[in-house]
Order: structure tokens, then sequence, then C-alpha cells
């Protein structure tokens, strides 16, 4: 049986042959911290159960460490509560709601910042703490600042950090808005995605240091943007290549809402193939178009429910080969991500990296090709 140090080392080599780990001291970093103390168990989804159901790994159960070191995702608390070792059953259902992220993501990401030696960082989301040991290894504890949400899963991370001789600064709250005793940071990193760029992350930022962050919303679409601060409370960046995601941050998640009922409206044809939304960066962009609109469906069938009026649209397909769409209430949810779509798809239809996003006073703006170019308003 391979040992904790044979698989991160292995874990480490195959990261740099594929071409995720590019710098030496992230290397070091992967093949140092035990990925076992922060995940000491965790949830794998049962295949074809509906609605998903969760088993627990734990500690010994054969294939645990193996788990451990897979690139995947790994989910360790549903519903802001249950976690594996909570768990009598073989299986229980339930909403993901921590995760310790597949560890090529968080060396991309931590890569992708820029941070090195010296620099301070404060990073959005402990989670497990896994990530932040990976930082603390390349940066040291005085540097490295984490702010979590859950208490629960701030003192299981805290735990592992001890335990794997690192202390940096660990604070148990709304990492929306920032570090509670403010400060200026050369880097900020999230690994929980916003509906937009959090106002006291742009004031906490020094000019010219940057924010990685995951842009997301209600539909749940998410695209990765490295922002350079350029004045407090300003900042202008690119989203990056890749498919990234995170879960949500609670305080931007959408509101609680009643059990969705179709009801009748005006019915047209689409002018756009519903399934374009099925694609990473179309339904991006439709999100961006309906920003309080929650996403359900699949193919020619999408279903669009705005949260904040009720407003909803849905499409299927017609005799005539094409689709239809009905829409009520006072927003035309179709009208304006048919109108986005199009305009992507006359574009080309490039994926996210061709899009940037500017921050200032006036708002905080997504654009595709060039600043002064097409553009929609995030929902601050």
């Amino acid at each position: 049986m391979s040992t904790s140090a044979q698989l991160r080392s292995a874990l480490a080599d195959r990261l740099a042959e594929d071409g995720t780990l590019t710098e030496p001291e992230w290397r070091s970093a992967a093949t140092a911290v035990p990925r076992e103390l922060f995940t000491g168990s965790y949830f794998l989804p049962v295949a074809g159960s509906i609605p998903t159901s969760y088993r627990p790994v734990r500690e010994g159960d054969p294939g645990w460490l193996e788990g451990v070191y897979s690139d995947e995702t790994l989910i360790t608390q549903l519903d802001g509560r249950i976690r594996p070792d909570d768990v009598a059953e073989d299986a229980v259902t339930g909403s993901p709601s921590s995760s310790s992220t597949l560890p090529s993501l968080v060396l991309r990401m931590w890569q992708q910042l820029g941070a090195e030696a010296g620099q301070r960082v404060l990073e959005i989301g402990t989670g497990t703490g896994y990530s932040t040991a990976l930082g603390v290894h390349r940066l040291g504890d005085a540097n490295l600042t984490s702010i979590e949400y859950d208490p629960m899963v701030g003192s299981a991370a805290a735990t592992a950090l001890k335990a794997v001789g690192f202390a940096p600064r660990l604070i148990i709250g709304d990492g929306l808005r920032g570090d509670p005793d403010g400060g200026q940071y050369d880097r900020l990193i999230a690994t929980c995605s916003v509906r937009y760029i959090p106002l006291p992350w742009l004031h906490q930022v020094r000019p010219g240091g940057k924010i990685l962050a995951t842009l997301s919303g209600w539909s749940y679409a998410n695209a990765l943007a490295l922002l350079d601060v350029t004045g407090p409370g300003e900042a202008t960046g690119r989203f990056l290549p890749g498919y990234t995601s995170f879960m949500i941050a609670r305080p931007h998640d959408r509101p609680p809402r009643p059990i969705l009922a179709l009801l009748p409206g005006e019915e047209r044809p689409s002018q756009i193939d519903p399934a374009k939304l099925d694609n990473w960066t179309g339904g991006w962009v439709a999100q961006l178009a309906a920003p309080s609109a929650e996403r359900m469906g699949a193919g020619a069938e999408q279903i669009l429910w705005d949260v904040s009026t009720g407003s909803q649209a849905r499409t299927v397909p017609n005799a005539n080969g094409g689709w239809s769409v009905v829409q009520r209430g006072p927003v035309r949810l179709w009208d304006r991500v048919e109108r986005a779509v199009q305009r992507w798809q006359d574009a080309g239809e490039p994926h996210q990296e061709g899009f940037g996003i500017t921050v200032s006073a006036a708002g905080q703006r997504v654009w595709l090709g060039t600043e002064d170019g097409l553009g929609w308003d995030l929902p601050i």
C-alpha cells in the first residue's frame, strides 16, 4: 500500500507533467502538505442516485487515502451541518456546503495569483484549510490571513493547520467584508464565488495589487477573473482560460423561494437554440443578461425564473424544427438572454477569456472584447 508521502509525490509529478505545476515553490508545497489531515473523511456521490445521495468515506476505509490524493473535489459537509463522521447510515442526501477543491485547481489558482515570498495575502474561504496550508508553505505564517464564514468548518481547519505545524492568522466571519481590522494586502484569493466584487476587497488590496475571484450568480454559471487594483475601490481585469467553479458565498446565494409553478404566458418563436445555455460560456452570458434569474432544465427545454420578480421563461421544441418560448411577468427574461447570446454568437462564441471586467465608482461592468464594447452591469 502506498504511503501518504508517496501519494503526494505522485500527485505532484502528475500535475507537473500535465502542465498544472510550473513553479518549483508550489510543487514543493504540493509534495509537503498532507491533504489527509484536512480531509480526514469525505463524501462521495452514489452513482445513479436521484436525488443525489452521498456515502461517507472515513480513514481506514478501502481506497480512503487513494481518494484523498485523487485530483478530485472532496465534499466535506452537506446542508451546512452534516459531516461524514455524523452519518451512521450507508448514504445520506443533502446539498454540498463545503469541500476540499481538487488540488490541480487550487495550485493553478495560487500560481495565477502571482503571490511571492514577502507579500501579504488575504484568502477568502478557509474551507478545510488545505489551500491555506499550501499558501502558508510558500508565503509563511505571518503573510497569510484566511477568513471562513462557517464556524464549524473554520474550527476544523484551524485544528488541521496546527497539526501540520502552520499558524496563519485565521478569522471566523463574513469574508465578503474583508479583514475586520482593515489593512493593505498585496493579493486576495477567493475560494468561493461571488455575484460581484465586494467593495471592502477593493479597498483592502493596495493599488498595484491583484484580486483572483470567481464570478457566479443565481444560475450558478462561473468565470474566473484576475483583476489589477488601480486605485481605492477601482480595478480592471480579464477572465482566465479554463473552467473554474466554486460554491457561491452564502451571503451572495439566492434567497429562499417557493416551489416553482409553471404558469401560462405569451408565446413566440425563439431566435436562438436554447441548448446554447448548456455551453459553459453561453450559460454565463445568459446569466449576465438576467442576473436575478435561476436557470433550470437543459437542451431545448430551458426554464428561467426570476427570483426577485417571479418572471418566468420556458422553451420547448416546436413542430417546425425550431423552438418556442413562453414568457410572463414584468421582466422578459428570454428577450434579454436572446439578445446577449446573439451578440456573443456574432462575436464568434469566444470563451470567457475574451471578456474583461471594469470596477469603478459607477459600478461593475463585464464587457466583451474591449472595455468600450458590449457589456453588462453586475448586480450590486
